[in-house]
């Protein structure tokens, strides 16, 4: 996280995440705005990890779609601020994973109008069928060892530190070195990659 997010609002944050907890739903509304920059950094990486140039994603609407599906969702139990951006994290990437799926269905021929995010078109013409063998590989990933999958959650799409991370899962920062060498080792072979 920037440093800025950890002098500017700290206590304010913390108490929204706790409100969430307390199943207030409202105060996700009011937390939005505290992270927003911190959202568009996450989502601008993972425009970049998942797509390089050609991935050309409109990065504030992936924010809110993501903002739309963690509104949506059932989880709101975020333990602290690590875990809020990890669940963010995820949800950018799901997103992006489901674009390429609906890309991959017009390839066949589905017969489906594509869908864009925020009226802007996700450019994943080369992209959709490595997004889907990525998102193949960490479903399988996720079956074997669902923390090394949630270390690459947080380290990869979510761009959080080893620190980050660590407190995100609720373990020490030595765990998730650890993990996150095994994971890679685990990608690399899954994916062929030497």
């Amino acid at each position: 996280m920037s440093q800025e997010i950890d002098d500017r609002v700290p206590e304010e944050v913390l108490t929204l995440l706790d409100r969430i907890r307390n199943g207030d739903r409202a105060a996700l509304d009011e937390l939005v705005p505290l992270v927003y920059d911190e959202l568009h950094r996450i989502a601008r990486g993972q425009r970049q990890r998942l797509g390089g140039g050609e991935l050309t994603v409109n990065t504030t609407a992936l924010v809110h779609e993501a903002y739309l599906k963690i509104s949506q969702g059932k989880q709101s139990n975020f333990a602290d601020r690590g875990h809020f951006f990890a669940v963010a994290a995820t949800a950018m990437r799901q997103l992006l994973i489901d674009q390429a799926k609906r890309h991959a269905a017009k390839k066949r021929g589905s017969g489906q109008k594509p869908v864009s995010l925020d009226s802007v078109e996700v450019g994943i013409e080369d992209q959709a069928d490595g997004l889907l063998e990525l998102d193949r590989v960490l479903e399988r990933l996720g079956e074997t060892s669902p923390r090394l999958l949630r270390v690459v959650e947080c380290r990869f799409f979510g761009g959080l530190t080893e620190q980050e991370t660590a407190e995100a899962l609720q373990v020490t920062d030595r765990t998730v070195r650890r993990d996150w060498v095994k994971a890679r080792a685990w990608l690399a072979v899954e994916m062929g990659v030497s």
